[in-house]
């Protein structure tokens, strides 16, 4: 007999109450939290009428409760894009979980359509220190890294688009990847300690915007970096098809750091609409 996977039992609707303001401030000790999980409940509840979009929101809500970090921050990540996507006025819908590679959201603007796909990178910034002072030979005392965090924080982000883009090929649509580099560190005694990691954005920007030609099928990518310290640009040269958005460090609720950039070698290119609302998200 053909053998089915048994999923446990969703939670209800009392789940978003269940885990509210206090629990939510309690369990995510990485960021405190701008709106109450109730509130965002209500909101995509009564936007995304459809089952599937609704069994999906259950499961999302009750993995806020679970103990392990990266199934916390990975579902906060696609619950605060889709409420920031209903704000700027797109028509959003969950797609349903399967071993499938399918993108996470399907967004919906006049007669058009594209696709979301949400990935979240935990301890990215804690390895990137651990790496950088790690060789062969082992260091001595307070020896200096042979290799920046910074950099290799940024090739870690380029590995992750070029592994995501694979996922989301077969797609005739525009399909844009979302990044979430959280803070999960902040909780915990670390040898590299938790101090924001120092970025050079425009490097990031640049080594991004020459991989996205070589993937077309992707129009185009949105990053949150949350604890880092963006480095001041040393050249007034902008690109058209970047956007960034930096925030104080004092505004701990918000990434620090919000870039869309555009693929514009993409099959499928964001329309003008599109590529609006999408810079509405910053």
């Amino acid at each position: 007999m053909p053998q089915f996977k048994r999923y446990r039992r969703i939670a209800s609707r009392t789940t978003a109450d269940l885990v509210g303001p206090r629990r939510l401030r309690y369990l995510l000790k990485s960021r405190p939290v701008a709106d109450t999980v109730a509130e965002r409940w209500d909101r995509l509840h009564r936007h995304c009428a459809d089952d599937g979009s609704r069994v999906r929101l259950e499961r999302l809500f009750s993995r806020l409760g679970s103990i392990d970090p990266g199934i916390q921050e990975s579902a906060l990540a696609e619950l605060e894009l889709a409420t920031r996507l209903l704000a700027a006025g797109a028509v959003v819908q969950f797609l349903p979980e399967s071993e499938a590679r399918s993108a996470d959201l399907e967004c919906r603007l006049e007669d058009r359509r594209f696709f979301v796909e949400v990935t979240v990178m935990i301890g990215a910034g804690e390895r990137a220190r651990r790496l950088s002072f790690q060789s062969p030979m082992g260091r001595v005392g307070d020896e200096e890294p042979d290799q920046i965090p910074g950099d290799v924080l940024t090739n870690a982000i380029l590995a992750r688009i070029h592994q995501k883009a694979k996922q989301v090929r077969d797609y005739c649509d525009p399909v844009v990847l979302f990044i979430s580099v959280p803070n999960v560190d902040s909780d915990r005694k670390s040898r590299y300690g938790r101090h924001p990691l120092a970025l050079d954005v425009k490097t990031l920007i640049g080594s991004i915007s020459i991989l996205l030609p070589k993937l077309r099928h992707l129009s185009g990518v949105l990053l949150a970096l949350w604890n880092v310290n963006p480095l001041p640009f040393k050249s007034g040269v902008r690109l058209r098809n970047v956007s960034v958005v930096e925030r104080s460090r004092h505004q701990d609720t918000s990434p620090r750091v919000r870039m869309l950039i555009v693929n514009p070698s993409a099959d499928s290119p964001l329309s003008d609409t599109e590529h609006a609302v999408l810079k509405q998200l910053l």
